[in-house]
């Protein structure tokens, strides 16, 4: 069995501001150990569940976040961006087994998370097929695109239950609530306890109802928070200008969205 963990640091327990998501920033070292932990927990689990293979994607901010020290032995980390489409998903491929995403956070618009977001904060919403996108949609997508399940998702409560919705049979765990600028958590012990649990009770099930239903056709609409981001934007092949700070993007190939994703996102 081979996992793919992909992780980020603004659903993680407790943390509530951006400075605590920027390495300049004292307070920064405190969550950075916590998504260090988290990730620490949904490994062991994978390995208790059987997994032979676990590759950790360190997915937030410069992607070098992670401390390997702190991570078992037989993981393999993946440290910076390698500048492919693929970003918070880089490595996987159709061979692994499944999924996991752990530190994930409510997407754009969204009052879930004090730190909501959909890939950046020049982005007003990204929108797929008329649905507000968050990072686990759009990468969630991806692993369906290579036919690869979801097994488990650790995040702040409205992103889970956004998965939930989604689809039913994904193990999730909430680390925290959202409430305005602030978050509510449990201790963390708590929920570090929780996210071995799970993502090991995750990996045991039968996993071939975890595929997320990828669309025949994909309708993106883009609005940024600055007109001029979107003009420069609409210059990209098959992209046009809908208004003054949004575009449009239709394909039936969801790797032809990462693309433009990657030079308008």
């Amino acid at each position: 069995m081979k996992i793919y963990i992909s992780a980020d640091i603004e659903g993680v327990n407790g943390i509530c501001s951006w400075p605590e998501t920027d390495a300049s920033h004292p307070r920064y070292l405190e969550f950075k150990e916590q998504m260090t932990e988290e990730v620490r927990r949904a490994c062991v689990g994978a390995k208790d569940a059987g997994a032979s293979e676990i590759f950790v994607k360190d997915a937030h901010g410069s992607a070098m976040n992670i401390n390997v020290k702190s991570l078992p032995e037989y993981v393999m980390l993946h440290r910076g961006w390698e500048g492919s489409v693929c970003s918070m998903m880089a490595g996987l491929d159709s061979g692994f087994t499944a999924v996991v995403f752990i530190g994930y956070h409510s997407p754009s618009r969204s009052n879930g998370n004090s730190l909501s977001h959909t890939m950046n904060t020049n982005i007003h919403h990204v929108k797929i097929n008329g649905e507000i996108a968050s990072e686990f949609l759009i990468n969630s997508l991806y692993a369906s695109y290579l036919n690869v399940p979801i097994a488990f998702l650790s995040g702040d409560l409205h992103l889970t239950e956004i998965v939930k919705k989604t689809n039913q049979n994904i193990e999730v765990v909430a680390t925290k609530e959202g409430r305005g600028g602030a978050a509510v958590s449990r201790h963390p012990n708590l929920t570090n306890k929780e996210i071995e649990e799970k993502v090991n009770l995750s990996l045991r099930k039968d996993l071939s109802k975890n595929i997320v239903p990828l669309p025949q056709q994909f309708d993106i609409e883009i609005q940024y928070r600055k007109p001029i981001d979107a003009y420069n934007a609409s210059f990209f092949p098959g992209c046009k200008l809908i208004g003054s700070d949004t575009i449009s993007f239709h394909t039936n190939d969801y790797y032809q969205v990462l693309v433009m994703f990657k030079f308008n996102l």
